[in-house]
């Protein structure tokens, strides 16, 4: 069935166990990284997003032999010989941007178009291309990014922010480079660090400092494994964040607690009890939500930018006027005129977005802006009266394997709809 859209009657609080995908973030570096060296890898709980569809099809097109089983993807890069990427896949995707740093460590040599993704900031590429610089690579930038290699070697990579795009490509390309690197200052994400384990488990050698940098050690070449992803934890905090909008009582095996330390202790001053047990997280929001008088998005481990737009469909109906600022992406906020279509009470100046809660929300034809705007819309919808269609769910399937068989299993009265 070709659907276009999601169906959806509030009112309906969310309760039940679901377990999370593995994550969106975590997964794309480590396809790509597959690409360096000959050995095979097996990447388990790799989710079924587009996102993955899309970088899939890319490493086909580069010479890799893709086979899928179930939640494990077989990579057999032993064929990849050619340094060019192409088609629509790179163009939809941000993260194609990551095949820079890897063809680069395989081939020496890197060619690609500019690449897309959600519409949330300029984003640009020079970071990425400056890191590359550092060790050694030539740039040659017109309609496509060019890159060249020859001389590819370690050296002290200096970020002017700790960017995680940025961090990974200087991670792919100086893994095999001759000498050591530092990368500094490097991100902290916890989807790094997967990407790191995935890594050494080749045989690479990676290792964070105690001032947070990474360092690498070039090796000749890497061999294959097997490695396992985490949890999402964005897909986590979107559904903990819903259940918290709908009043609900949820529980999550293997919630990846340490990763969302910001977003756990946010929920309990908002009111909402979190219990972390041994096997599971629970959540129970049987009171009225509290506002958040201020609070800043943040690259790890602050508040992830990530989930900006779903809390802000949270504070909506809270008590008392909330304050988001958003410091990471500047054009986070294009949720905000579809929440308004359901009488939010929301102004934004600049980067800051001021909501005033109000007791309820009503239904409306929406339309998803983005990936994590379109999860705000979903929350949204499922604490709103009556009954609400999103459009342009396409977004929606880029990081989340099928929110509606998620949030069915919780209890939500959701439905995809078909094509007009």
């Amino acid at each position: 069935m070709d659907v276009s859209g999601l169906e959806i009657t509030g009112g309906v609080p969310l309760r039940g166990e679901i377990c999370i995908q593995g994550s969106k973030n975590a997964a794309l570096p480590i396809l790509a990284a597959c690409i360096l060296g000959e050995g095979i890898c097996e990447i388990e709980n790799c989710p079924r997003i587009d996102d993955v569809a899309d970088t899939l099809a890319i490493m086909q097109r580069l010479g890799c032999r893709i086979r899928r089983s179930g939640d494990t993807v077989r990579v057999d890069a032993s064929g990849v010989d050619r340094f060019e990427t192409g088609g629509e896949e790179t163009a939809r995707i941000r993260s194609s941007v990551l095949f820079l740093g890897a063809l680069l460590g395989r081939m020496r040599k890197a060619v690609l178009p500019l690449p897309g993704g959600c519409a949330i900031g300029a984003r640009p590429i020079d970071q990425h291309i400056a890191a590359l610089r550092q060790l050694g690579a030539r740039f040659f930038l017109e309609e496509k990014v060019t890159a060249d290699a020859g001389a590819l070697k370690g050296g002290r990579v200096r970020l002017a922010m700790p960017s995680v795009g940025a961090t990974e490509n200087a991670i792919l390309a100086a893994v095999t480079a001759p000498g050591e690197t530092l990368i500094s200052p490097a991100a902290r994400e916890p989807e790094i660090d997967e990407l790191c384990a995935f890594l050494n488990g080749r045989g690479a050698q990676i290792m964070r400092t105690e001032e947070g940098g990474i360092r690498i050690v070039g090796v000749r070449r890497l061999g294959g494994t097997r490695y396992r992803v985490g949890p999402d934890r964005i897909v986590a905090g979107t559904y903990l964040l819903a259940a918290a909008a709908t009043r609900g009582q949820i529980e999550i095996p293997e919630f990846p607690h340490q990763e969302l330390g910001a977003l756990l202790a946010l929920l309990r001053r908002m009111g909402v009890t979190v219990v972390c047990g041994e096997r599971a997280l629970c959540l129970s929001a049987d009171r009225p939500i509290r506002a958040v008088p201020y609070l800043e998005t943040a690259p790890y481990p602050g508040f992830p930018t990530d989930l900006q737009s779903p809390l802000m469909a949270v504070l909506c109906r809270a008590r008392g006027e909330s304050c988001i600022c958003e410091t990471i992406f500047e054009s986070r906020f294009r949720t905000v005129p579809q929440l308004q279509k359901m009488g939010a009470k929301i102004q934004t100046d600049s980067r800051c977005a001021v909501i005033k809660g109000i007791p309820a929300l009503t239904s409306a034809s929406l339309t998803s802006p983005d990936l994590r705007g379109g999860a705000a819309l979903v929350i949204a919808a499922l604490q709103a009266n009556g009954s609400s269609v999103i459009q342009n769910t396409r977004y929606i399937a880029r990081g989340y394997e099928d929110i509606c068989r998620d949030l069915g299993r919780l209890g939500a009265k959701i439905r995809w709809i078909e094509e007009e």
